[in-house]
């Protein structure tokens, strides 16, 4: 059985079956007829069933019940509406006209409206039908909606809808129908209000009364159940999520109160009483189950989850990626230009074969014809367009057919042009997806790993401090550099210096974008070069068409092993300072979004006392940077942030802020014994 759709397929019997439920289905809902004598609830069915056999079981229904339950002069129109919906599902099935629910619905519409306009306009009263034509036109278009998901389909809360209004709309079609003034037609529309309330909430609680009580009054029925089930699913949906009885008795008294104010107490109230009470019985795997009730989800501090199924996971679909990515490699083909001779080739097959000179052209003067061809090549390829002055004169004094030689190889030129543009955005393509696919099945295996050896929650308590400085370029009143500092949950220092291309807000933008997105991967427990190869690709892709690019320069930091890793992409020199020695950091890779090589990566010790430093190109030209060493080889404080502003200062003494700067400084700090 597939779920989310009205189909028992279990070989050749089932598709019977099949097609037995859309025909007697189809027969029933002709019964649910307006009070102008439409039966708009079996056309929406036709008009949801679509083209093929499925279509057809549903039409041969239609007409059976129209058969049974129409007049003659009714069934006309009705008949002759159903069968243009076949024709036109059948015609546009295959098309996007027919593939969603709102498509299907307004063509089913306009063909009711345009044979319901004839027979109105034929008659001897046409605007007391338009109102019972306009009712029905709604309820075709709703019932083609809210059908159409049972019959082609559909997921979830679109198929309980259409479940619902599928046995509204049956109920309707017996609404009339009273056992000493007591109608179970009505006790079952209570019942599927207070259902839809308490699974869908007050709003769609309320929509699905106003539904089922309007369709009821359209078809016929005499109470004013538009009023009392609106009200009552909106009373019975907000009390969504808790008891059943809760529900049942908001759902009664708000229907008592709307059948009050209408003077409607019988038959009403027993009837919506008998309602609540089929709602009351429901087993409750049908009402407290999932769909109705989601689990309350367990905090994330209560679960004890084993991470080894997950790690396999990730392992797995990280290997899968890896073998489309070497699938993809092997099976491109070699890239290769195409010949620019098969342009004359095609042209003179289409010119010259009928042309009286062809022998003396092709065969007896064939090189003198290869020669203008070839001479003519570059000219044409460059210009895009072929003219008469590209060939030799003693070519164009011979050639009978000259305007209609050049406009044949203009057409296959461009034809050419075309062709080798696309094969070369296919491989562009071919190279970005390949990169992608290994770049995903790296962060998963990264990710995978993290599972395996996540290490405790870091300390609360940490001894390194940070300490930062930005400032603009003169004339600007923001910074383009950004700069971020954060702890992992493996107890990892991360510190973040990015400097957006260009100056000013723009500049601020991509460089703060750059910041939180590899934050956010590193905080995830990706790997830094997992992470910076990923970054790479998509601002690659992002700035394709404006080649901006940002630089990136990283320091992780781990108190643990007392070393700091700096990943660098097209950033400045960064240095680690201990006592007076200092050491100069630098990288060659391409800025973030050139789609260059791997980041630099260099690892260095920090020992407790030392500083780890990041500037930005605006701080200090990375070929004149001796003062910046002499600087930190002679600072003797502690403070990360009084060094900060230190460089800082002194770089506008010096650069005159003729670009955007950025600093950052890590410190460790010493720990001293405590005194006994």
């Amino acid at each position: 059985m597939a779920y989310g759709q009205l189909t028992l397929e279990r070989g050749r019997a089932g598709r019977l079956v099949n097609l037995g439920v859309r025909f007697f289905l189809s027969a029933a809902l002709t019964a649910g007829q307006t009070a102008g004598g439409a039966a708009p609830f079996a056309l929406g069915w036709v008009a949801a069933a679509g083209p093929g056999p499925e279509g057809i079981a549903a039409l041969t229904g239609a007409a059976a019940g129209a058969a049974l339950f129409l007049q003659f002069a009714e069934a006309l129109p009705f008949l002759a509406v159903a069968v243009l919906v076949l024709a036109a599902s059948t015609a546009l099935g295959g098309t996007r006209l027919f593939s969603k629910a709102r498509n299907a619905a307004l063509t089913a519409v306009g063909l009711f409206v345009t044979v319901e306009g004839i027979y109105i306009l034929q008659s001897l009263s046409p605007l007391d039908r338009l109102a019972d034509c306009l009712a029905a036109s709604a309820l075709l278009g709703a019932s083609a909606w809210l059908f159409f998901p049972l019959l082609r389909g559909g997921e979830g809360r679109e198929v309980v809808d259409g479940l619902i209004f599928l046995a509204g709309a049956l109920v309707t079609a017996v609404e009339g129908l009273e056992l000493l003034g007591f109608s179970p037609a009505r006790t079952l529309l209570c019942f599927l209000a207070a259902l839809a309330a308490y699974d869908r909430g007050p709003a769609a609680g309320a929509a699905f009364g106003l539904g089922l009580g309007l369709t009821a009054e359209l078809c016929g029925s005499r109470l004013p159940l538009t009023a009392a089930l609106g009200l009552a699913g909106l009373a019975a949906g907000s009390r969504q999520g808790r008891r059943r009885t809760g529900a049942a008795l908001a759902f009664l008294a708000a229907a008592g109160t709307a059948a009050l104010a209408e003077g409607q107490i019988l038959p009403l109230v027993p009837e919506a009483a008998a309602g609540t009470g089929l709602f009351l019985a429901l087993p409750g795997r049908f009402v407290a189950g999932k769909r109705v009730r989601p689990a309350i989800p367990v905090p994330a501090a209560d679960r004890k989850e084993d991470p080894t199924p997950w790690r396999q996971r990730l392992d797995r679909a990280a290997a899968a990626l890896r073998d489309l990515y070497d699938s993809i490699g092997r099976s491109a083909p070699p890239v290769a230009d195409e010949n620019p001779a098969i342009v004359f080739d095609r042209s003179a097959e289409k010119v010259c074969r009928g042309c009286a000179l062809c022998e003396l052209c092709w065969q007896k003067d064939y090189t003198g014809t290869f020669n203008a061809m070839n001479d003519a090549t570059p000219y044409l390829l460059e210009r895009g367009r072929a003219l008469a002055k590209d060939f030799p004169e003693y070519f164009t004094g011979r050639c009978v057919h000259l305007p209609d030689l050049l406009a044949a190889i203009n057409a296959e030129l461009s034809a050419f042009l075309l062709r080798r543009q696309y094969r070369r955005q296919l491989e562009e393509t071919r190279r970005s997806a390949r990169g992608q696919y290994a770049q995903l099945s790296e962060l998963l295996t990264a990710t995978a790993a993290g599972l395996e050896s996540a290490a405790p929650a870091m300390a609360a308590e940490s001894p390194c401090r940070v300490g930062a400085a930005l400032r603009p370029k003169a004339g600007e009143t923001v910074c383009g550099d950004t700069v971020a500092s954060f702890r992992t949950d493996r107890g990892l220092w991360c510190l973040l210096l990015a400097d957006g291309m260009g100056s000013g807000e723009p500049a601020r933008k991509e460089s703060a974008l750059i910041c939180r997105l590899l934050q956010q991967f590193l905080e995830a427990g990706v790997a830094p070069e997992a992470a910076l190869k990923t970054l790479n690709s998509a601002m690659g892709l992002r700035g394709a068409d404006s080649g901006a690019f940002t630089t990136v320069d990283l320091c992780v930091y781990d108190p643990a092993a007392k070393e700091a890793a700096f990943y660098k992409c097209g950033a400045a020199p960064s240095y680690i300072k201990r006592g007076g020695v200092v050491r100069r950091i630098t990288g060659a890779s391409l800025p973030v979004g050139l789609q260059g090589p791997p980041p630099d990566v260099t690892k260095a010790p920090l020992p407790p006392g030392g500083f780890a430093v990041m500037v930005s190109d605006g701080v200090a030209d990375p070929a004149e940077d001796e003062w910046l060493l002499n600087l930190l080889a002679g600072w003797v404080g502690d403070d990360p942030q009084d060094l900060a502003g230190l460089i800082l200062a002194e770089s506008v003494r010096r650069e005159r802020l003729r670009d955007d700067c950025g600093v950052q400084v890590l410190y460790c700090p010493e720990i001293k014994a405590r005194e006994v």
